[in-house]
């Protein structure tokens, strides 16, 4: 005579446990021919003795011990039997909604003081990409200062577009009590459109200066933040703030600074004996140095009809007939010296 709390049969099913590691006496992932099987004789004959039944059958609650016949199982709806099999995953499921709930809150705790501590740290190089990236940040650097904004900007006369938004900016600045230094080429006293933005800034407190040449694009804001062009494609900056490379780049704006001319767009003439000794003295250099006309009007920020025509008097006045011999004629004139 068998015992009637023998275990069940093996089972073909692949069994796996709610959480998808396995485990004997798990619901399956498929069901076997023999679990089907056997639940369709269930059914068929309304019972099965115990030995008979899939073990995983029982664990989906398909088959459950039969109260009136000690010994039997009987099998049960799947729709009454998912509540059972399926309470427990329900379970495990908000249990781990909870944990994960629990964990996010603890976390974000840990995230407000990590942030509190090292807000003030950010990158000491950031390269910035895209004109809207690079505005933002401009943005960003410039309404936090505190003390003095130092520019250089080179190429000439400003875009129209971009010297309304400057100046909306920098009247603000100025307002706030903000020191505006700004460094242009000579060539913008001929701009319109830039002495109009330097006649506004100027009443409102900023310093205008100019000079022949301005080596590159620099911002200094305060000690503590620099913007400068990270190549020579549009549209590509680099935010520093490396205490030591910030101060280089103030101190050479200051040397610039000092060797600049005042821009007073209320008083004539704009064009002084020196701003036009340095922008001849800047030209002639470079042709000596022997670059083009076009190298000549990128960096002086000229156009290049006005190099070449600036290349024809000077040619005229010493007699050259070549641009090697003009750049020897320069060299050896004396229009260099002093």
């Amino acid at each position: 005579m068998k015992d009637d709390h023998s275990s069940p049969p093996a089972c073909d099913c692949r069994e796996s446990a709610p959480d998808g590691t396995g485990g004997p006496g798990r619901p399956p992932e498929q069901p076997c021919e023999r679990a089907l099987a056997s639940y369709r004789r269930a059914l068929v004959a309304g019972s099965l003795p115990r030995e008979e039944v899939a073990g995983c059958l029982s664990a989906l609650h398909l088959m459950v011990a039969d109260r009136r016949s000690p010994g039997s199982m009987i099998p049960v709806p799947p729709e009454t039997a998912s509540y059972a099999a399926l309470a427990p995953l329900r379970e495990a499921v908000l249990e781990r909604r909870r944990a994960l709930r629990a964990t996010r809150t603890t976390l974000a705790a840990f995230e407000s003081l990590y942030a509190d501590v090292y807000r003030l740290e950010q990158p000491e190089l950031t390269r910035l990409s895209g004109e809207a990236v690079i505005s933002k940040a401009l943005e960003a650097g410039v309404a936090g200062c505190r003390e003095e904004i130092r520019t250089a900007q080179p190429g000439g006369g400003r875009p129209e577009q971009a010297l309304r938004v400057a100046l909306e900016r920098d009247l603000g600045n100025l307002r706030r009590g903000i020191r505006q230094r700004t460094v242009y080429q000579h060539t913008v006293r001929s701009d319109r459109a830039t002495l109009a933005y330097i006649e506004q800034v100027g009443a409102a407190g900023a310093e205008i200066r100019t000079l022949a040449e301005v080596v590159d694009r620099v911002i200094v804001v305060d000690l503590d933040l620099a913007f400068v062009p990270f190549s020579d494609e549009p549209h590509e900056a680099l935010c520093v703030r490396h205490p030591a490379l910030v101060r280089f780049l103030a101190r050479g704006f200051d040397e610039a600074w000092a060797r600049a001319v005042p821009v007073r767009p209320e008083r004539a003439p704009l064009r002084t004996p020196v701003v036009t000794s340095d922008l001849q003295r800047a030209i002639l250099q470079a042709v000596v140095n022997g670059e083009t006309d076009a190298a000549i009007a990128r960096r002086i920020g000229m156009s290049r009809r006005s190099v070449a025509e600036h290349m024809r008097k000077v040619s005229d006045q010493l007699g050259s007939t070549s641009r090697a011999q003009l750049g020897y004629l320069v060299a050896t004139s004396g229009l260099l010296d002093g």
